[in-house]
């Protein structure tokens, strides 16, 4: 796409170089800044500048840098992660969830996809069942934490402040040690998701499940156990923000979820019953 009111372009080197002149935009891969006409953008400041490492262990836990490519992400998790981390198997196929060529995720940035908050988002599944925070820079030369569920308040909306940059992506220590499951389902075979279903069990026996695509922003569920079949199903359908486009209704969307739900669940029991767990 030619984005024909763009005038500018500069590379952020320090965080001074953060601050936006009218019409500047921050970018990191830009795969959806052009992707489409910006009528409103003048000039992009290049976040992938500023040199943050893509990934790096800490006390904590796992820190993403934001403009950490999906390529990169997946290549770690899948060959330098400790072994123990067994969550991080969700990155396969959130990878695979997302609308875009193996191709795309080698410039797309983890923290474009959280921040564009598209309901469908598959970074966003996959940290919103991981636990991850989201740290942001504030224009102020301050900082805040906000766990990246509720940094995406609506499709296409976030908590950001204007000026506010997310620096990092922090999945907590106790969440990398986790079983995982993901189960998805789209109308058209290499159309956008029309619902996704992730989860993972904790080494505690507690669970999490996450809707994301059905709904316009995560839906976290919470359990000190793996829930029973009823259990789970009214938790899904109990969302209020199921909604409809061209690619399902709210109906349709409610009754996948719970279908994708009960499929993940099942596959948490069935390995416990087994001994694999």
């Amino acid at each position: 796409m030619d984005i024909t009111t763009v005038t500018s372009f500069r590379p952020a080197r320090t965080r001074a170089d953060l601050a936006l002149a009218p019409g500047e935009v921050v970018m990191a891969g830009g795969t959806w800044l052009m992707s489409e006409p910006q009528p409103t953008t003048t000039g992009f400041v290049d976040l992938t500048t500023l040199g943050w490492p893509d990934v790096e262990i800490t006390p904590d836990g796992l820190r993403i840098g934001a403009t950490c490519t999906i390529a990169r992400l997946l290549a770690w998790a899948e060959t330098e992660a400790p072994a123990e981390w067994t969550s991080l198997a969700l990155a396969r196929p959130s990878a695979d969830a997302l609308l875009a060529s193996f191709k795309i995720w080698n410039t797309a940035t983890v923290g474009g996809n959280v921040c564009q908050a598209f309901a469908a988002g598959a970074m966003i599944a996959m940290l919103s069942t991981l636990d991850a925070t989201a740290l942001i820079w504030t224009p102020d030369g301050g900082e805040r934490v906000i766990a990246v569920a509720d940094l995406v308040i609506d499709n296409q909306a976030t908590s950001l402040a204007p000026g506010e940059v997310v620096r990092a992506l922090d999945i907590p220590l106790h969440a990398l040690r986790s079983r995982v499951g993901l189960q998805k389902i789209a109308l058209a075979e290499l159309g956008r998701s029309g619902a996704v279903v992730t989860a993972r069990v904790d080494p505690d026996g507690s669970a999490v499940f996450v809707v994301t695509a059905a709904v316009r922003r995560p839906r976290v569920l919470r359990f000190a156990r793996v829930p029973g079949a009823g259990e789970l199903r009214d938790a899904v359908a109990s969302a209020t923000d199921f909604y409809t486009d061209p690619l399902g209704s709210a109906d349709w969307r409610r009754g996948v979820s719970v279908v994708l739900a009960e499929r993940v669940r099942a596959a948490f029991a069935r390995d416990r019953a087994e001994g694999t767990a």
